[in-house]
């Protein structure tokens, strides 16, 4: 049998972070490494959760050797991650959201020197949908189209990334400046909707894992299409999936299409 792949886990101590632990231990392909948590949580381990074979802490050690660093925290700590991974020239996945544009463009630097993978959903049916949506924006252009989309209480981000992406799709796929038609909130606009322009609506309630529609209307008629997550763990496997495709892999920007293509 091959060598595990190591792998280190930034964002350890969160409810992603935990959900990635956890499938981690379900592969024999891959183990953990390094479980990274802000200061306040060093030495912190879950009760509800057994034990992880590593030691949370702040720093990747200099005797620890990952292939692949998995970042899922909070944008004001993702500098750090993408830092760390650049500064020991590893594969970087990442699924954290909020991004501004700095970090975007920051992202897209690293791919340079390391294998860089982003993404704002690990979900192979968002993939899917991701697709299909861009079709529908191709082939109907002048059809009004709004993006709904819950998550759970605690959420900060607002659209969510998936939104986001899912509207920059759109965009691109009826060739126009995605910031310029974005409409994030109508709360405080009191005006009738704009011709061409991509609504977006937040739920935020209780326990929702996560839920995305994307809606096409015109008179007449409309079409919606929607994914519904009810399990954290598609997504912590499709993450742990992409940090395994990813090892080893020359410096680039991937894509999870890549990865379900592969």
């Amino acid at each position: 049998m091959d060598t595990p792949i190591p792998v280190a886990v930034h964002g350890a101590a969160g409810r992603m972070g935990q959900a990635i632990l956890a499938a981690l231990r379900e592969r024999g392909d891959m183990r953990l490494v390094a479980a990274l948590v802000r200061s306040g949580r060093v030495g912190e381990a879950p009760a509800s959760l057994p034990p992880i074979g590593v030691a949370y802490t702040e720093n990747l050690s200099t005797g620890v050797a990952p292939a692949v660093l998995l970042d899922f925290s909070v944008a004001a700590a993702f500098d750090r991650a993408l830092d760390m991974a650049l500064q020991r020239r590893i594969a970087f996945v990442s699924g954290t959201t909020g991004l501004d544009a700095r970090q975007r463009a920051a992202l897209d630097h690293a791919a340079a020197s390391i294998p860089v993978l982003w993404s704002a959903n690990f979900s192979l049916g968002i993939a899917v949908l991701t697709r299909l949506v861009s079709e529908a924006a191709r082939a109907l252009p002048d059809w009004d189209c709004e993006i709904a989309e819950a998550h759970h209480a605690r959420k900060q981000d607002a659209p969510s990334g998936t939104a986001l992406a899912l509207g920059r799709e759109i965009a691109a796929a009826r060739g126009v400046d995605f910031e310029a038609v974005a409409q994030p909130s109508r709360v405080e606009r009191h005006t009738a909707r704009v011709a061409g322009e991509i609504g977006f609506a937040v739920t935020r309630a209780a326990d929702i894992v996560g839920e995305h529609t994307v809606l096409f209307a015109s008179a007449g008629e409309r079409i919606e299409l929607t994914h519904r997550a009810t399990d954290r763990g598609i997504f912590a496997r499709g993450a742990v999936a992409a940090a395994g495709w990813i090892a080893g892999r020359p410096p680039g920007s991937y894509t999870l299409q890549d990865v379900v293509k592969a």
